[in-house]
Protein backbone atom coordinates (compact mmCIF):
# COMPACT_ATOMS: atom_id res chain seq x y z
CA UNK A 1 0.00 0.00 0.00
CA UNK A 2 1.54 3.57 -1.09
CA UNK A 3 2.35 5.57 1.90
CA UNK A 4 1.13 8.81 1.21
CA UNK A 5 2.25 11.11 4.22
CA UNK A 6 5.48 10.95 6.24
CA UNK A 7 5.31 12.69 9.42
CA UNK A 8 8.29 13.81 11.94
CA UNK A 9 7.31 15.08 14.67
CA UNK A 10 9.97 18.18 16.07
CA UNK A 11 8.23 19.44 18.97
CA UNK A 12 8.01 17.28 21.99
CA UNK A 13 7.02 14.34 20.16
CA UNK A 14 3.67 15.55 19.88
CA UNK A 15 1.59 15.58 16.93
CA UNK A 16 0.11 19.27 15.96
CA UNK A 17 -2.62 19.91 13.61
CA UNK A 18 -2.99 22.52 11.88
CA UNK A 19 -6.36 24.75 13.21
CA UNK A 20 -9.36 25.57 11.35
CA UNK A 21 -9.01 28.69 9.49
CA UNK A 22 -5.14 28.74 9.87
CA UNK A 23 -2.85 30.24 7.14
CA UNK A 24 -1.84 27.60 4.11
CA UNK A 25 0.77 29.76 2.19
CA UNK A 26 3.08 27.76 -1.07
CA UNK A 27 6.38 28.83 -1.18
CA UNK A 28 7.47 27.78 -4.95
CA UNK A 29 10.47 28.02 -7.23
CA UNK A 30 9.68 31.72 -8.23
CA UNK A 31 10.59 32.70 -4.65
CA UNK A 32 14.18 30.99 -4.84
CA UNK A 33 16.83 33.60 -4.47
CA UNK A 34 19.89 30.76 -4.03
CA UNK A 35 20.74 27.09 -4.82
CA UNK A 36 23.85 25.33 -3.92
CA UNK A 37 24.26 21.92 -4.44
CA UNK A 38 27.20 19.41 -3.24
CA UNK A 39 27.10 15.85 -5.19
CA UNK A 40 29.02 13.43 -3.94
CA UNK A 41 30.47 9.93 -5.95
CA UNK A 42 28.01 7.53 -4.22
CA UNK A 43 24.72 8.41 -6.00
CA UNK A 44 24.01 11.59 -3.09
CA UNK A 45 23.59 15.38 -3.25
CA UNK A 46 23.03 17.68 -0.53
CA UNK A 47 20.84 20.66 -1.66
CA UNK A 48 20.51 23.85 -0.21
CA UNK A 49 17.53 25.57 -1.37
CA UNK A 50 16.99 29.49 -0.59
CA UNK A 51 13.65 31.34 -0.91
CA UNK A 52 12.52 34.20 0.38
CA UNK A 53 8.71 34.44 1.37
CA UNK A 54 6.34 36.48 3.90
CA UNK A 55 5.06 33.76 6.61
CA UNK A 56 2.25 34.14 8.31
CA UNK A 57 2.06 35.43 11.75
CA UNK A 58 0.97 32.78 14.59
CA UNK A 59 0.80 28.94 13.59
CA UNK A 60 0.28 28.34 9.89
CA UNK A 61 1.26 25.83 7.01
CA UNK A 62 3.73 26.31 4.20
CA UNK A 63 3.71 24.04 1.34
CA UNK A 64 7.68 24.03 -0.39
CA UNK A 65 7.25 23.14 -3.49
CA UNK A 66 9.55 21.81 -6.52
CA UNK A 67 11.96 19.57 -4.33
CA UNK A 68 13.76 16.19 -5.35
CA UNK A 69 11.21 13.26 -6.02
CA UNK A 70 14.06 10.74 -4.18
CA UNK A 71 14.89 13.57 -1.39
CA UNK A 72 15.63 11.56 1.96
CA UNK A 73 12.72 12.97 4.42
CA UNK A 74 15.03 12.58 7.48
CA UNK A 75 17.83 14.87 6.71
CA UNK A 76 15.63 17.89 6.06
CA UNK A 77 16.18 20.82 8.00
CA UNK A 78 14.33 24.38 7.85
CA UNK A 79 15.77 27.53 8.91
CA UNK A 80 14.87 31.25 8.60
CA UNK A 81 18.52 33.38 7.14
CA UNK A 82 16.59 36.39 8.27
CA UNK A 83 15.37 35.89 11.99
CA UNK A 84 16.29 32.75 13.18
CA UNK A 85 14.46 32.44 16.64
CA UNK A 86 11.12 33.62 15.14
CA UNK A 87 10.40 31.03 13.42
CA UNK A 88 9.44 27.53 14.88
CA UNK A 89 9.00 23.99 12.96
CA UNK A 90 6.16 22.00 14.83
CA UNK A 91 5.80 19.36 12.57
CA UNK A 92 6.99 18.38 8.85
CA UNK A 93 5.95 16.38 6.13
CA UNK A 94 6.90 14.92 2.98
CA UNK A 95 4.11 14.36 0.49
CA UNK A 96 5.18 12.35 -2.54
CA UNK A 97 1.81 10.42 -3.79
CA UNK A 98 2.30 12.87 -7.33
CA UNK A 99 -0.46 13.06 -9.11
CA UNK A 100 -1.06 10.71 -12.74
CA UNK A 101 -4.07 9.28 -14.36
CA UNK A 102 -3.68 6.26 -12.82
CA UNK A 103 -3.41 7.70 -9.68
CA UNK A 104 -6.85 9.78 -10.27
CA UNK A 105 -8.39 5.98 -11.52
CA UNK A 106 -7.23 4.35 -8.64
CA UNK A 107 -9.06 7.24 -5.96
CA UNK A 108 -12.10 6.73 -7.70
CA UNK A 109 -12.79 3.03 -7.46
CA UNK A 110 -16.06 2.36 -6.10
CA UNK A 111 -17.11 6.05 -6.91
CA UNK A 112 -19.59 7.59 -9.06
CA UNK A 113 -17.55 9.40 -12.27
CA UNK A 114 -19.23 10.67 -15.73
CA UNK A 115 -18.88 9.45 -19.74
CA UNK A 116 -19.37 12.08 -21.71
CA UNK A 117 -19.87 11.26 -25.05
CA UNK A 118 -19.21 13.40 -28.54
CA UNK A 119 -22.44 15.54 -28.51
CA UNK A 120 -22.47 16.29 -24.56
CA UNK A 121 -24.56 14.09 -23.29
CA UNK A 122 -23.54 11.68 -20.65
CA UNK A 123 -23.55 8.69 -18.33
CA UNK A 124 -23.23 8.26 -14.78
CA UNK A 125 -21.29 5.89 -14.31
CA UNK A 126 -19.56 3.53 -10.95
CA UNK A 127 -16.06 2.50 -11.65
CA UNK A 128 -15.74 -0.88 -10.27
CA UNK A 129 -11.93 -1.69 -11.44
CA UNK A 130 -9.25 0.35 -12.87
CA UNK A 131 -8.04 -3.28 -14.95
CA UNK A 132 -10.38 -2.88 -18.54
CA UNK A 133 -11.61 -0.26 -16.63
CA UNK A 134 -14.73 -1.61 -15.75
CA UNK A 135 -17.66 0.24 -15.36
CA UNK A 136 -21.22 -0.12 -14.18
CA UNK A 137 -24.02 1.81 -15.70
CA UNK A 138 -27.77 1.06 -15.10
CA UNK A 139 -27.07 -1.84 -13.29
CA UNK A 140 -24.90 -3.52 -15.97
CA UNK A 141 -21.26 -4.49 -15.93
CA UNK A 142 -19.38 -2.37 -19.02
CA UNK A 143 -15.60 -3.79 -20.16
CA UNK A 144 -14.02 -0.24 -21.23
CA UNK A 145 -16.02 2.57 -22.52
CA UNK A 146 -16.46 5.30 -25.12
CA UNK A 147 -16.52 8.53 -24.80
CA UNK A 148 -14.21 11.32 -22.35
CA UNK A 149 -14.06 10.23 -18.65
CA UNK A 150 -14.74 12.56 -16.69
CA UNK A 151 -13.99 13.03 -12.44
CA UNK A 152 -15.97 15.59 -10.18
CA UNK A 153 -13.20 17.02 -8.38
CA UNK A 154 -9.53 16.03 -7.38
CA UNK A 155 -8.90 13.93 -4.41
CA UNK A 156 -7.46 14.67 -1.44
CA UNK A 157 -3.15 13.81 -0.78
CA UNK A 158 -2.58 14.06 -4.16
CA UNK A 159 0.09 16.44 -5.27
CA UNK A 160 1.78 17.56 -8.56
CA UNK A 161 5.18 17.83 -7.11
CA UNK A 162 7.26 16.34 -4.89
CA UNK A 163 6.65 18.91 -1.64
CA UNK A 164 7.74 19.65 1.82
CA UNK A 165 4.51 20.48 4.16
CA UNK A 166 5.69 22.26 7.57
CA UNK A 167 3.75 23.23 10.21
CA UNK A 168 5.38 26.93 11.26
CA UNK A 169 5.12 29.34 14.43
CA UNK A 170 6.13 32.28 13.10
CA UNK A 171 6.69 35.67 14.58
CA UNK A 172 7.60 37.84 11.95
CA UNK A 173 5.41 39.75 9.32
CA UNK A 174 8.19 40.76 7.40
CA UNK A 175 9.79 39.19 4.55
CA UNK A 176 12.34 36.72 5.39
CA UNK A 177 14.76 34.42 3.27
CA UNK A 178 14.57 30.87 4.61
CA UNK A 179 16.94 27.45 3.59
CA UNK A 180 15.58 24.10 3.19
CA UNK A 181 18.63 21.91 3.12
CA UNK A 182 18.51 17.85 2.18
CA UNK A 183 19.96 14.92 1.00
CA UNK A 184 18.86 13.46 -1.69
CA UNK A 185 19.62 10.37 -4.42
CA UNK A 186 19.44 9.85 -7.93
CA UNK A 187 22.75 12.68 -8.59
CA UNK A 188 26.23 11.37 -9.11
CA UNK A 189 29.12 12.64 -10.83
CA UNK A 190 32.24 10.97 -12.25
CA UNK A 191 35.46 12.04 -13.91
CA UNK A 192 36.61 10.79 -17.66
CA UNK A 193 39.77 11.96 -18.39
CA UNK A 194 41.33 11.92 -22.07
CA UNK A 195 45.06 11.48 -23.37
CA UNK A 196 45.90 12.29 -26.39
CA UNK A 197 49.65 10.45 -27.02
CA UNK A 198 52.52 11.78 -28.81
CA UNK A 199 54.45 10.30 -31.70
CA UNK A 200 57.48 8.86 -30.13
CA UNK A 201 55.11 7.93 -27.01
CA UNK A 202 56.81 10.30 -24.23
CA UNK A 203 54.68 13.33 -24.03
CA UNK A 204 50.54 13.51 -23.86
CA UNK A 205 47.91 16.31 -23.55
CA UNK A 206 45.54 15.28 -20.96
CA UNK A 207 42.24 16.48 -20.14
CA UNK A 208 39.77 15.53 -17.01
CA UNK A 209 35.72 16.44 -17.32
CA UNK A 210 32.97 15.85 -14.80
CA UNK A 211 29.58 14.05 -15.90
CA UNK A 212 26.87 15.22 -14.18
CA UNK A 213 23.76 12.55 -14.12
CA UNK A 214 20.89 13.80 -12.60
CA UNK A 215 17.69 11.74 -12.25
CA UNK A 216 16.72 13.01 -8.36
CA UNK A 217 13.12 14.34 -9.45
CA UNK A 218 14.40 17.88 -9.44
CA UNK A 219 16.13 20.98 -11.49
CA UNK A 220 18.81 23.11 -9.81
CA UNK A 221 18.33 26.30 -11.69
CA UNK A 222 21.66 28.80 -11.77
CA UNK A 223 23.22 26.25 -8.69
CA UNK A 224 26.76 26.68 -6.93
CA UNK A 225 27.91 23.46 -7.75
CA UNK A 226 30.55 21.79 -5.46
CA UNK A 227 31.95 17.94 -5.81
CA UNK A 228 33.06 15.83 -3.18
CA UNK A 229 35.89 12.89 -4.71
CA UNK A 230 36.45 10.29 -1.53
CA UNK A 231 35.08 7.26 -0.29
CA UNK A 232 32.44 8.36 2.11
CA UNK A 233 30.66 6.24 4.79
CA UNK A 234 27.18 5.87 4.61
CA UNK A 235 24.73 3.97 6.93
CA UNK A 236 22.68 1.29 4.26
CA UNK A 237 19.00 1.84 4.72
CA UNK A 238 17.72 -1.60 2.55
CA UNK A 239 14.23 -0.21 2.47
CA UNK A 240 14.98 3.15 1.47
CA UNK A 241 17.95 1.73 -1.32
CA UNK A 242 14.64 -0.09 -2.77
CA UNK A 243 12.85 2.75 -2.64
CA UNK A 244 15.62 4.67 -4.82
CA UNK A 245 16.02 2.20 -7.33
CA UNK A 246 12.20 2.03 -7.96
CA UNK A 247 11.85 6.09 -8.38
CA UNK A 248 14.95 6.48 -10.69
CA UNK A 249 14.52 7.22 -14.44
CA UNK A 250 16.13 5.36 -16.99
CA UNK A 251 16.60 8.27 -19.48
CA UNK A 252 19.03 11.08 -19.52
CA UNK A 253 19.61 13.54 -22.20
CA UNK A 254 23.19 14.82 -23.22
CA UNK A 255 24.32 18.84 -22.22
CA UNK A 256 27.65 19.97 -21.73
CA UNK A 257 29.40 23.41 -20.60
CA UNK A 258 33.05 24.02 -19.52
CA UNK A 259 33.96 25.72 -16.71
CA UNK A 260 36.80 25.71 -14.51
CA UNK A 261 37.02 23.75 -10.93
CA UNK A 262 38.85 25.14 -8.34
CA UNK A 263 40.56 21.79 -6.11
CA UNK A 264 40.79 21.93 -2.29
CA UNK A 265 41.43 19.91 0.48
CA UNK A 266 38.67 19.15 2.27
CA UNK A 267 38.47 16.62 6.05
CA UNK A 268 39.97 13.43 4.11
CA UNK A 269 38.38 14.11 1.03
CA UNK A 270 39.24 16.69 -1.98
CA UNK A 271 35.94 19.20 -2.92
CA UNK A 272 36.16 20.97 -6.60
CA UNK A 273 34.22 23.97 -6.52
CA UNK A 274 32.67 25.40 -10.06
CA UNK A 275 33.91 28.90 -10.98
CA UNK A 276 30.58 30.46 -11.76
CA UNK A 277 27.02 28.85 -11.65
CA UNK A 278 25.22 26.53 -14.16
CA UNK A 279 21.63 24.89 -14.70
CA UNK A 280 21.23 21.01 -13.71
CA UNK A 281 18.15 19.91 -15.16
CA UNK A 282 15.97 16.93 -14.27
CA UNK A 283 16.82 13.69 -16.63
CA UNK A 284 20.27 15.25 -17.86
CA UNK A 285 23.31 14.24 -18.01
CA UNK A 286 25.46 16.88 -18.00
CA UNK A 287 29.32 17.62 -18.84
CA UNK A 288 31.70 20.08 -17.28
CA UNK A 289 35.76 20.86 -17.93
CA UNK A 290 37.83 19.74 -14.79
CA UNK A 291 41.31 20.18 -16.18
CA UNK A 292 43.51 20.81 -18.71
CA UNK A 293 47.15 20.26 -18.86
CA UNK A 294 49.50 20.14 -22.50
CA UNK A 295 52.83 18.25 -22.70
CA UNK A 296 52.67 16.21 -19.72
CA UNK A 297 55.78 13.48 -19.41
CA UNK A 298 54.71 10.07 -19.66
CA UNK A 299 57.09 6.81 -19.38
CA UNK A 300 55.62 3.57 -21.70
CA UNK A 301 56.52 0.39 -19.88
CA UNK A 302 56.52 -3.70 -21.50
CA UNK A 303 55.85 -5.87 -18.74
CA UNK A 304 55.66 -9.71 -18.74
CA UNK A 305 54.70 -11.11 -15.98
CA UNK A 306 55.84 -14.46 -14.65
CA UNK A 307 53.06 -17.62 -14.07
CA UNK A 308 51.63 -17.16 -10.26
CA UNK A 309 52.58 -20.97 -9.94
CA UNK A 310 55.65 -23.34 -10.92
CA UNK A 311 53.55 -26.23 -11.31
CA UNK A 312 51.81 -27.55 -13.85
CA UNK A 313 48.21 -27.87 -14.82
CA UNK A 314 45.95 -31.06 -14.23
CA UNK A 315 46.40 -31.94 -17.72
CA UNK A 316 50.22 -32.65 -16.88
CA UNK A 317 50.32 -29.04 -19.28
CA UNK A 318 52.98 -26.12 -18.39
CA UNK A 319 51.54 -22.93 -17.13
CA UNK A 320 50.44 -20.82 -20.36
CA UNK A 321 52.87 -17.78 -20.46
CA UNK A 322 51.53 -14.29 -20.15
CA UNK A 323 51.52 -11.40 -22.60
CA UNK A 324 53.55 -8.95 -22.41
CA UNK A 325 51.45 -5.71 -21.21
CA UNK A 326 51.80 -2.59 -22.43
CA UNK A 327 51.16 0.36 -19.88
CA UNK A 328 51.67 4.32 -19.37
CA UNK A 329 53.20 5.66 -16.26
CA UNK A 330 52.39 9.83 -14.98
CA UNK A 331 53.53 11.08 -12.59
CA UNK A 332 50.93 13.49 -11.10
CA UNK A 333 53.14 16.39 -10.28
CA UNK A 334 53.55 20.11 -10.54
CA UNK A 335 57.03 19.37 -12.61
CA UNK A 336 54.74 17.26 -15.04
CA UNK A 337 52.44 20.35 -15.11
CA UNK A 338 49.91 18.17 -12.93
CA UNK A 339 50.23 18.22 -9.34
CA UNK A 340 46.05 18.48 -8.77
CA UNK A 341 44.16 15.75 -7.34
CA UNK A 342 42.73 13.56 -9.79
CA UNK A 343 39.65 11.94 -8.81
CA UNK A 344 38.87 8.31 -9.45
CA UNK A 345 37.08 7.15 -13.29
CA UNK A 346 38.40 5.89 -16.70
CA UNK A 347 41.27 7.20 -18.62
CA UNK A 348 41.00 6.83 -22.77
CA UNK A 349 43.96 6.90 -24.63
CA UNK A 350 44.44 7.95 -28.13
CA UNK A 351 46.73 8.75 -30.84
CA UNK A 352 47.73 9.69 -33.91
CA UNK A 353 48.44 7.09 -37.02
CA UNK A 354 50.43 7.77 -39.79
CA UNK A 355 47.92 9.70 -41.75
CA UNK A 356 46.98 12.33 -38.12
CA UNK A 357 43.91 10.44 -37.57
CA UNK A 358 43.37 10.28 -34.15
CA UNK A 359 42.64 6.24 -32.67
CA UNK A 360 42.36 4.90 -29.62
CA UNK A 361 44.64 2.67 -28.41
CA UNK A 362 43.28 1.66 -25.07
CA UNK A 363 41.45 2.65 -21.56
CA UNK A 364 41.76 2.17 -18.04
CA UNK A 365 40.38 2.84 -14.67
CA UNK A 366 42.37 4.93 -12.23
CA UNK A 367 41.42 5.51 -8.49
CA UNK A 368 41.71 8.64 -6.17
CA UNK A 369 45.44 9.96 -7.03
CA UNK A 370 46.75 12.84 -4.81
CA UNK A 371 49.48 15.10 -6.04
CA UNK A 372 52.76 13.40 -6.61
CA UNK A 373 51.76 9.92 -6.80
CA UNK A 374 51.96 7.91 -9.84
CA UNK A 375 49.29 6.81 -12.39
CA UNK A 376 49.23 3.47 -14.00
CA UNK A 377 47.32 2.98 -17.14
CA UNK A 378 46.93 -0.32 -18.63
CA UNK A 379 46.15 -0.19 -22.28
CA UNK A 380 46.51 -3.61 -23.30
CA UNK A 381 48.98 -6.64 -24.56
CA UNK A 382 51.72 -5.84 -27.16
CA UNK A 383 51.34 -7.47 -30.63
CA UNK A 384 54.90 -7.53 -32.33
CA UNK A 385 56.56 -8.83 -28.45
CA UNK A 386 56.25 -12.41 -27.78
CA UNK A 387 57.45 -13.83 -24.35
CA UNK A 388 57.84 -17.45 -23.47
CA UNK A 389 58.48 -19.04 -19.97
CA UNK A 390 60.20 -22.68 -19.53
CA UNK A 391 61.29 -24.30 -16.35
CA UNK A 392 64.65 -25.60 -17.86
CA UNK A 393 65.45 -27.60 -14.23
CA UNK A 394 63.90 -28.64 -10.95
CA UNK A 395 65.83 -30.48 -8.00
CA UNK A 396 64.76 -31.29 -4.90
CA UNK A 397 67.96 -31.16 -2.68
CA UNK A 398 66.60 -31.74 1.17
CA UNK A 399 63.75 -32.57 2.57
CA UNK A 400 62.27 -32.62 6.31
CA UNK A 401 58.58 -33.19 7.89
CA UNK A 402 57.58 -29.94 6.89
CA UNK A 403 59.42 -28.53 4.57
CA UNK A 404 62.43 -28.59 1.88
CA UNK A 405 64.76 -27.46 -0.28
CA UNK A 406 64.59 -27.12 -4.22
CA UNK A 407 66.78 -25.89 -7.05
CA UNK A 408 64.50 -24.48 -10.11
CA UNK A 409 65.81 -23.07 -12.92
CA UNK A 410 63.67 -20.91 -15.69
CA UNK A 411 64.17 -18.91 -18.81
CA UNK A 412 62.13 -15.99 -20.40
CA UNK A 413 62.83 -15.81 -23.95
CA UNK A 414 61.72 -12.52 -25.32
CA UNK A 415 61.25 -12.17 -28.99
CA UNK A 416 60.58 -8.57 -30.39
CA UNK A 417 59.38 -8.42 -33.79
CA UNK A 418 59.57 -4.68 -34.00
CA UNK A 419 62.21 -2.20 -35.61
CA UNK A 420 63.43 -0.49 -32.86
CA UNK A 421 65.04 -2.07 -29.65
CA UNK A 422 62.55 -2.53 -26.72
CA UNK A 423 62.91 -2.91 -22.84
CA UNK A 424 60.79 -5.24 -21.07
CA UNK A 425 60.32 -5.36 -17.46
CA UNK A 426 59.75 -8.98 -16.36
CA UNK A 427 58.52 -9.88 -13.11
CA UNK A 428 59.19 -12.98 -11.92
CA UNK A 429 57.29 -14.55 -8.51
CA UNK A 430 59.42 -16.74 -6.31
CA UNK A 431 58.14 -18.20 -3.50
CA UNK A 432 59.00 -19.24 0.14
CA UNK A 433 62.94 -18.25 1.19
CA UNK A 434 64.83 -18.24 -1.39
CA UNK A 435 67.92 -16.65 -2.86
CA UNK A 436 69.40 -16.38 -6.45
CA UNK A 437 72.54 -18.62 -7.00
CA UNK A 438 73.21 -16.72 -10.90
CA UNK A 439 71.27 -15.08 -13.09
CA UNK A 440 71.75 -13.69 -17.22
CA UNK A 441 70.76 -10.34 -15.94
CA UNK A 442 71.09 -7.89 -13.19
CA UNK A 443 68.12 -8.15 -11.26
CA UNK A 444 66.51 -6.15 -8.34
CA UNK A 445 63.84 -6.91 -5.28
CA UNK A 446 61.03 -5.12 -5.06
CA UNK A 447 59.02 -7.37 -2.73
CA UNK A 448 59.76 -10.58 -0.56
CA UNK A 449 58.75 -12.70 -3.30
CA UNK A 450 59.40 -10.85 -6.42
CA UNK A 451 61.71 -10.71 -9.19
CA UNK A 452 62.57 -8.19 -11.62
CA UNK A 453 64.62 -7.53 -14.37
CA UNK A 454 64.80 -5.02 -17.13
CA UNK A 455 66.14 -6.37 -20.46
CA UNK A 456 66.70 -4.93 -23.47
CA UNK A 457 65.32 -6.91 -26.45
CA UNK A 458 67.15 -6.03 -30.02
CA UNK A 459 65.28 -4.84 -33.04
CA UNK A 460 63.66 -7.90 -34.92
CA UNK A 461 66.12 -10.27 -32.50
CA UNK A 462 65.71 -12.49 -29.42
CA UNK A 463 66.76 -11.60 -25.83
CA UNK A 464 66.75 -14.80 -23.15
CA UNK A 465 66.77 -14.22 -19.51
CA UNK A 466 67.84 -17.40 -17.09
CA UNK A 467 68.08 -17.47 -13.56
CA UNK A 468 68.52 -20.34 -11.00
CA UNK A 469 66.89 -20.27 -7.41
CA UNK A 470 67.70 -21.95 -4.44
CA UNK A 471 63.82 -22.26 -2.45
CA UNK A 472 63.72 -23.45 1.36
CA UNK A 473 60.01 -23.62 2.11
Amino acid sequence: MTLRRLALVLALGLLVSVPAGAATLAVTRETQKDMMVTIYNGNLGLVKDVRETRLPVGLGEAQFTDVAALIDPTSVHLRSLTDPAGLRILEQNYEYDLLSSDKLLEKYVGKVVRLYQSDGTFHEARLLSTAGPVFEINGQIHLGYSGRLVLPSLPENLVAKPTLVWLLRNQTAAAQKVEASYLTGGITWKADYVMVVSADDTKSDLTGWVTIDNKSGATYGNAALKLVAGDLNRARDQRREGRLMELSAKAASPADASRDFAAEGFFEYHLYTLDGRTTIKNQQTKQLALMSAADVPIVKRLVYYGAQEYYRTSYGMPMSNQKVAVLLEVKNSKDNRLGVPLPKGKVRVYKADSGGSQQFIGEDWIDHTPKDERVKIKLGEAFDIVGERTQKDFRKIGSGLWSGRWEVEWEIALRNHKKQDQTVTVIEPVPGDWEVLHATHTFDKPEAHTLRFEVLVPKEGTAKVVYRVRIRG
